[in-house]
Formats: C-alpha cells, sequence, structure tokens
C-alpha cells in the first residue's frame, strides 16, 4: 500500500505539469493570432500606401504630360512652365525637416492622409482657372469661323468688312482686355504644385519607415520593393491619361465642338488638360481614406521584439517616458550627453571630407540636371521636331519610354544580386550605363527633320531659303497691297507646300466654306515656279516632309534603348552611395543627397532648359491686350541642337565626375575578402556576412529606390 500511495502520488506530481502545458499551449496560440494580426495589419498598410504610390505618380506625369497644353492656354514662354514644374520641389523642401523629424512622434498613418488631402487639394486647385478664365481663343480669320459673311482674307480697304462686324468684334477685344489685365492665371498652377510637393512629403519617409519598423525583417524589403513597382505603374497611366485628354478639346462640354475649326494637329490646339486634374484629384482622395482608420502602432513581430533595433518612433517614447523618471543628476548628465551629441553631428559634417562621397553627390546632380530638363520637354521635342499631336506624343512615352526605365531598374538590381558585385563593380556598372547611354543619346542628332517651310519665317516668297533678319520678311511684294498683321498666327497649306502665316499674308483675296473646309482662292503669294498664276490654300500648316515619319521611327527605338540603358546603372549607384559611408552616417548622407537633387536638380533644371528652348521660337502668339504669348513654331533644327546638346553636356560632366569615383575607389581598392570603409579604412569581413549583409542590409533595402524616381523617366 505504501508503494502504491508513493506510486500515486509520483502520477500526480507528474500531472501537475499538465497546466503549464496547457498554459505554454495557449501563449504559443495567441502569439500565433498576434503574428496573423501584424501581418494582417502590416499588409493591409501595404495595400493603401501602394495605392497613395501610384496616386501621386500618376499625378506627377500627368503634369509632365500637359506642359505644352498649359503653356498654350495661359499664353506663357517654356520658361515660365519651367517655373511652374519646379514649384513641386519647392513646396516639398518647405516641410520636409519637420516631417521626417515631428512624423515619428506623432500618427504617422493619419499624416499621410492629410498629406494625400492637400495633395489632392492642390491638383483641384491646378484644374480651377479652367472655370474662371472663359473660353478659350485661338486665333482664327473671320472668314474661318462659321459665318454667313464671306469677309476677303486680303483686306485691302476697310470698307469691306461691314462696320457693325468690325465695331462688335474690337469691343469684344476690349472687353477681353479688361479682364485679362489684372488676371494671370497660371499663379494658380503654380500654387497647386506647390501644395501638391507639400502634400507628398510625408509619404515617402513615413511610409517607408512604418513599413520597415512593423514589418518582419526578411519581409521588409519585398514589401518596399512592391511599393516602388506600383510606383513605376503610376506614369504610365498618366502619361496613358494626358493622352486620353489631349485628344478631347480644352473646352468639351461648354462650347460647340462643330464650330471648332482648328484640330489637334494645330500648334493652337488645347486638349483637355484640366479633367485629368480633376481624375487625379478624386484618385489622391480615394487613396488617402484607408490611412484615417489605420491604428498609430502595430504589434511587433516576435522576431523583432527582442532586437536592438527599434522603431525611430518607439525610440522616441522611450526617451520621453525615462525623462519623467530620472533625477536631477541624470538629467545634468543628458545635459552633457546633448553636447556629446551636438559634438557628434558637428563631426559628422566631415562627411564632406569623404572624396568618394562628395564625387559622387557632384555626378548625380549633374546626371539629374540632365535627366530632369530633358523627362521635362521631351513631349514639346517630339511635337515639334516630328510634328506629333499631344496624344500620339503622351501615348508612346506612357507606353514605350516607362516600361523601359522600369525594366532597366530592375536589370540592374538583378545583376548586382546574381554576380554579388562589390563596391568598384557598381561604380564600374553605373559609369558604363552612363557612357553608353549617352553615347546612344548621341545618335539623335542625326534623326532629326528639317523645319517647316513656311514662307517668311524659314523660307522667302520665292521659294529660297530664309535670311536671318525674318521680321522684315514677312511682307512681300505678292501682299503688299493687303492690310495684315504680322503678329497674327492662323496658317494656311498653299497647294505648292509652303505654310503661309496667314490667308491675309498670302495675298488670298477671296475664300469659300467656313471652319475646316475652308479654301482660299486667288492667293497671289501661292505661286508655283511654273507659273506665276495664282493659286489656293486650305487651312492649316502643311504637313513635314516625306522623311519625318521614318525619322521620328527611329527615334522611338534609340529613345527606348536610352531610357532602358540609363535605367541599368541607377540602382548600383544608389547602392554604392550607401556603402561608400560608414554606417551611423548613413541617414545623414541620405539626407544631403535628396537635399541636393531637390535643390541642385529639380528646381532649376526646368527653369533653364525652358530659357533654351526659348531661344529657338520663329514665330511669338500675341496676347490679346498685347505682349508676348506661347510660341507657335519653332526652328527645328537649332532646337535639336539645344535640347540634345544640353542633355548631352551635361551628361558629359557628369561622366568625368563618374570617372573620377571609379579613380578613388580603385585607388582605395581592396582585396575580394575584405570591404571599404567610408574613411578609406579597409576591413575584413567574411563570406558568409558579406552573404548576410547584402541580402538583409539597409543598402538593399533602399537601393530600390532614388529620390522621385518615378518621375524622373
Amino acid at each position: 500500500m505504501e508503494i502504491s500511495s508513493k506510486e500515486n502520488a509520483r502520477f500526480f506530481s507528474n500531472n501537475t505539469i499538465l497546466p503549464v502545458d496547457r498554459s505554454s499551449f495557449k501563449s504559443e496560440s495567441s502569439a500565433s493570432r498576434e503574428k496573423q494580426s501584424c501581418c494582417g495589419g502590416i499588409k493591409i498598410f501595404l495595400g493603401a500606401l501602394s495605392f497613395v504610390y501610384f496616386a501621386k505618380a500618376l499625378s506627377g506625369s500627368y503634369l509632365k504630360s500637359t506642359i505644352t497644353q498649359i503653356e498654350r492656354r495661359f499664353d506663357i514662354p517654356s520658361s515660365l512652365v519651367g517655373v511652374i514644374d519646379g514649384s513641386f520641389e519647392i513646396g516639398n523642401l518647405l516641410i520636409i525637416i519637420l516631417v521626417s523629424y515631428f512624423g515619428a512622434k506623432l500618427h504617422r498613418p493619419r499624416i499621410i492622409g492629410a498629406g494625400c488631402l492637400i495633395m489632392s487639394a492642390g491638383t483641384f486647385l491646378i484644374a480651377m482657372p479652367q472655370f474662371f478664365m472663359g473660353r478659350y481663343r485661338y486665333e482664327r480669320f473671320p472668314s474661318t469661323i462659321n459665318s454667313t459673311v464671306n469677309i476677303s482674307p486680303c483686306l485691302q480697304d476697310r470698307s469691306q468688312t461691314p462696320l457693325t462686324s468690325l465695331e462688335k468684334t474690337q469691343a469684344k477685344i476690349n472687353a477681353g482686355c479688361e479682364k485679362e489685365a489684372g488676371s494671370s492665371m497660371w499663379i494658380y498652377v503654380l500654387l497647386g504644385n506647390l501644395l501638391r510637393g507639400i502634400g507628398e512629403t510625408p509619404i515617402q519617409p513615413l511610409g517607408i519607415t512604418y513599413i520597415d519598423d512593423y514589418a518582419i525583417e526578411e519581409n521588409a524589403a519585398l514589401y518596399i520593393g512592391c511599393v516602388q513597382t506600383v510606383a513605376i505603374i503610376g506614369p504610365i497611366f498618366g502619361f496613358l491619361l494626358g493622352s486620353l485628354c489631349a485628344k478631347l478639346y480644352v473646352d468639351i462640354g461648354f462650347v460647340d465642338l462643330d464650330s471648332i475649326t482648328i484640330t489637334p494637329k494645330d500648334v493652337q490646339w488645347v486638349g483637355a488638360w484640366w479633367l485629368g486634374y480633376l481624375i487625379a484629384g478624386a484618385i489622391s482622395v480615394l487613396a488617402g481614406i484607408p490611412f484615417w482608420f489605420l491604428p498609430k502602432h502595430l504589434p511587433k513581430p516576435e522576431s523583432r521584439k527582442d532586437s536592438s533595433t527599434s522603431s525611430e518612433q518607439s525610440k522616441f517614447i522611450i526617451e520621453d517616458n525615462k525623462d519623467q523618471h530620472k533625477p536631477y543628476q541624470q538629467q545634468t548628465k543628458i545635459a552633457e550627453m546633448a553636447k556629446g551629441k551636438s559634438l557628434e553631428f558637428l563631426s559628422s559634417l566631415f562627411l564632406f571630407g569623404n572624396p568618394v562621397y562628395i564625387l559622387y553627390l557632384c555626378a548625380s546632380i549633374i546626371q539629374f540636371n540632365s535627366l530632369i530638363g530633358m523627362v521635362t520637354y521631351k513631349p514639346k521635342y517630339i511635337e515639334q521636331q516630328y510634328g506629333q499631336t499631344s496624344s500620339k506624343t503622351n501615348f508612346v512615352i506612357g507606353l514605350i519610354n516607362i516600361p523601359a526605365v522600369a525594366f532597366g531598374i530592375f536589370s540592374g538590381g538583378l545583376v548586382m544580386k546574381k554576380f554579388r558585385i562589390g563596391v568598384v563593380g557598381a561604380a564600374k556598372l553605373s559609369l558604363g550605363s552612363s557612357f553608353f547611354g549617352y553615347l546612344l543619346l548621341l545618335s539623335l542628332f542625326a534623326m532629326g527633320c528639317e523645319n517647316s517651310e513656311v514662307a517668311g519665317l524659314t523660307v522667302s516668297y520665292h521659294g529660297t531659303k530664309q535670311m536671318t533678319d525674318y521680321e522684315q520678311t514677312v511682307f512681300s511684294e505678292c501682299n503688299a497691297g493687303c492690310s495684315c498683321s504680322k503678329n497674327d498666327w492662323d496658317p494656311i497649306c498653299g497647294e505648292n507646300g509652303v505654310t503661309y502665316i496667314s490667308a491675309c499674308l498670302a495675298g488670298c483675296q477671296a475664300s469659300n466654306g467656313s471652319g475646316k473646309n475652308a479654301v482660299f482662292f486667288n492667293c497671289s503669294c501661292v505661286g508655283t515656279s511654273e507659273s506665276s498664276q495664282s493659286s489656293s490654300a486650305v487651312v492649316g500648316a502643311c504637313q513635314k516632309g516625306n522623311e519625318c515619319p521614318k525619322m521620328f521611327l527611329y527615334f522611338l527605338v534609340i529613345s527606348v534603348i536610352t531610357s532602358y540603358t540609363l535605367s541599368v546603372g541607377g540602382t548600383p549607384g544608389y547602392i554604392l552611395l550607401l556603402r561608400c559611408i560608414k554606417p551611423h552616417l548613413k541617414s545623414f548622407a541620405l539626407g544631403i543627397y535628396t537635399l541636393a537633387i531637390r535643390v541642385l536638380a529639380g528646381i532649376p533644371a526646368p527653369v533653364y532648359f525652358g530659357v533654351a528652348i526659348d531661344t529657338t521660337c520663329l514665330k511669338w502668339g500675341s496676347k490679346r491686350c498685347g505682349g508676348r504669348g506661347a510660341c507657335r513654331l519653332y526652328d527645328s533644327s537649332a532646337l535639336r541642337y539645344v535640347y540634345l546638346g544640353l542633355t548631352l553636356m551635361l551628361g558629359t560632366v557628369s561622366i568625368f565626375f563618374s570617372v573620377a569615383v571609379l579613380w578613388v575607389l580603385r585607388k582605395r581598392s581592396s582585396p575580394p575578402d575584405e570591404t571599404l570603409s567610408a574613411n578609406g579604412e579597409r576591413g575584413t569581413c567574411g563570406k558568409k556576412n558579406r552573404k548576410d549583409n547584402f541580402v538583409n542590409s539597409d543598402c538593399l533595402i533602399q537601393s530600390t529606390y532614388w529620390p522621385e524616381k518615378e518621375t524622373r523617366l
């Protein structure tokens, strides 16, 4: 009995372990539920952030697609359009420091949601001038407007025009002048783009850090890569939306479209540019809604609870709580530590003594000047050089060029991972990408179209090449008896294949029909070389030469290859930037890099590119109340040399800096088992550690994005 009682006691003592096992099972089940809730929350945030990236990339690329539309609608030069384009970067810089510092202490999802609302408000503001500045007025002779009065284009005698019609026309012009005298509606476009830049500011820094804080460590890079992939899709839809809206007339829904006498091929055509901004603004509002319902914190994954790298926000909270319970002596120690931190900050300024960082920074600034200027005015270049419509231009850029850029970025990252390329190899790959990309760009000089034959501008009225001073040759003997204005731009195409600035300057004495079907007869200046007899002309400018469509096809092929080649070096170059600096200076170096790119490239490049392009204008439009409007005709050859030449010159200078970066790195080159530190010292690391660092380091996590990549296409 004693033995049996002892066995029973031993049995029950063993069974006392069961409750502990059940509690452990409960803890495991709760941990699994916590993991599921964590994964669910971060995936919801990931989906919302991806949609926001798509929205901001769409609105940014749509602005690029409407550059020429805005220029014509507001009658402003390209240089002023460049100021409008650069205002986005100015808005971003106004609050980037405040958002980056205080954003980690506040409710990050709601700050992103507020940013989306501000971004949408700015997008709506850009479209508002359309509803307040009246209908769009283009230059057209009265006989080409649907009217019962048949007026002779060549007004040899003012009495030919009914007095009442002249008085009514002059009264309308005077009323328009009174309305336009105190208005500069393009300022609202500038302010709207400025608001877009302010609203976009918190999306990238707060969104990426939120994912990095609450995602499982091995999934963080994948999640960030997904966000950036969606961001690349945004510009495709942005340019396609721009293509669709450019087909529609600017005042669609407000005027009778049958009364419109110009076509999308006319340089005065303005599409429904405002419609796309309303769509983009609505998408931004929808993208910001989910962030108002997301929590301030998500449960941290089990694998990261004991990690030495806690989130930036939790560090702020821990430090604030500690400050409330520290005695006076510890507070004095904190003051001493603050002094040490300030000294540490001053010592971080020695980052500018790192030759690799400084040289790469200079190379990036100059290269981004080249790329930003090229991308901003690429639609204008295609329209003016190859005679394409805005709709077709945006369609080609969105469907061909941007996928090539995305594939190039992906290829660069794949090559880096496949061959485990180090710092020197990344510098070589980045340099090779830039060199061959700009070399391909050099071939575009031979793929241009000749100037359109415009009497008095590019050729004389006798068909010979035009002299330099074109203003004195607009008038000729054939139109000397006509009362014409040299400021008008209402082109007609003569049967001899020459474009004339207006029917009056072509010496046309009669017209038949109205609107787009108007035909002019007895045009004294439209005489063929075989016969001196007068000829006829039709509304609209003549098409460019027969070789121009073929040149445009060649341009597209080279442009796609160039876009891909230049994009291959994006990821290697960014990894080079991250690996040439000390780990504790990484954030500071990236901040300086982003700031320099925005201030020294994003803001000035569109402005001075626009100023250079304005110098190639042959015929400026005139505003209703006087003054110079938008350019109507560019010198094709001069535009090609200025646009491509400025891009290549900046690219060549950036290549020299990249060569200097490679030279410094090779000078400090290390054996395969050594890594290069920021100050040039060599440290040894094993192959396993190198492999782990390559897969899990912050360098790879952040290498998939660089400043405003989705709009620098």
